[in-house]
């Protein structure tokens, strides 16, 4: 928590629970991102915090911008970002969005099918696009190994029918997914790659794009590495596989930038021990899964939390969210342990809450409203 966001709870007393960002620290990971990553054009994934004021941050500092969806390539262009900045980096998507970011200037598209590629050459006539291949994310803590990509045989082909068909096969993407903490997989996923751009040279379609996606990390309980580290993995990796033919890198981080930029201030509703649990206390909370927590599905994100109780004699707890849900449970099987002084009202923080977390907060679940924002 910064001393920014510490200031503000102190006078605001806001209404809980609420997501604080500190955009000054959105500003120093974008710019320790762009150090250590200085061969490669950072395209901020949207999805991960689409808040209007971490937009205006990011395009101050000459980000780009990877959109999901057409609502969030209308967000960035009403922010003043320029269509030239802006990836359509989702690999499934209707008809008529293709026709109408196409229409707006939209110009590189990924996909990662026949079906879809027919698509882009229906509605985005002679567009750049790129072709996201399969990669194993062993050492995620939130993989997206299975819902996207294909295998490299079928990028070569695929890419090879986007010529023939009209399109401009710029390259390839990948993604080595959400918070990734073993750094070897990029470098597998550089070689896997490289072959594709080497194969695809042999038909004479020379490649000019690498996306190597996200998957920098923010910091939660598990200790992680220096961007620093990831960097060198990445920069080395690059040159062992490209040598001297480096494409152009576009990286799409999210979590690795507005992560550690927020926090979640939440209130305890209720303390109970249950017979069948005499060990651990129940800790209700007024957020949960539905309310901005839903990375704790299968407790895979797993935030550090801090009170105003720290340092007193602590137990183990069920952390659990306020609906009527037998699923709103954030943690059961991952250790934690708060304060025996904690009591109903009493205040806690979920620290490096700044993605995923409002811009997956239900609307009206239960009747409880979106998570409150605030951008300091």
């Amino acid at each position: 928590m910064t001393d920014k966001i510490k200031k503000f709870l102190a006078k605001e007393n806001p209404e809980t629970p609420c997501l604080i960002v500190d955009l000054e620290r959105i500003t120093s990971s974008y710019n320790a991102l762009c150090r250590n990553l200085p061969q490669a054009e950072i395209f901020y994934a949207v999805k991960a915090n689409p808040a209007t004021p971490v937009l205006k941050t990011l395009l101050a500092l000459g980000s780009s911008f990877d959109a999901a969806s057409i609502y969030e390539i209308e967000a960035c262009l009403g922010t003043g970002v320029t269509a030239d900045k802006i990836t359509f980096g989702n690999t499934v998507k209707k008809t008529r969005d293709i026709a109408r970011a196409f229409e707006l200037g939209i110009n590189l598209f990924a996909f990662d099918s026949r079906a879809e590629l027919s698509k882009l050459k229906c509605h985005a006539p002679g567009a750049k696009v790129y072709c996201r291949l399969f990669m194993e994310d062993g050492g995620a803590a939130w993989p997206l190994s299975r819902k996207f990509g294909c295998e490299p045989n079928i990028a070569i082909e695929l890419l090879a029918e986007a010529a023939l068909e009209g399109m401009e096969p710029a390259g390839v993407s990948f993604h080595v997914g959400s918070q990734q903490l073993n750094l070897s997989q990029w470098e597998l996923a550089i070689s896997r790659t490289a072959k594709v751009f080497e194969e695809l040279n042999k038909k004479n379609i020379q490649l000019e794009l690498l996306n190597i996606g996200g998957g920098f990390p923010a910091h939660y309980r598990q200790s992680i590495e220096s961007i620093e580290a990831y960097g060198n993995v990445i920069q080395n990796a690059l040159k062992r596989h490209f040598k001297n033919s480096i494409p152009r890198i576009i990286a799409e981080p999210g979590r690795g930038i507005v992560g550690d930029a927020g926090i979640i201030q939440a209130e305890v509703i209720l303390i109970a021990k249950k017979s069948r649990e005499t060990r651990r206390r129940w800790v209700f909370l007024d957020i949960g899964k539905f309310g901005g927590l839903p990375e704790t599905f299968e407790e895979a994100i797993q935030y550090r939390i801090t009170t105003g109780k720290d340092g007193e004699p602590f137990g183990p707890v069920v952390l659990a969210g306020p609906t009527c849900d037998e699923v709103d449970v954030l943690y059961d099987k991952s250790g934690y342990s708060l304060p025996l002084g904690l009591i109903a009202g009493d205040k806690i923080e979920f620290l490096s809450a700044g993605a995923y977390t409002a811009s997956y907060s239900s609307v009206c679940f239960n009747g409880f409203p979106p998570l409150t924002e605030y951008y300091i």
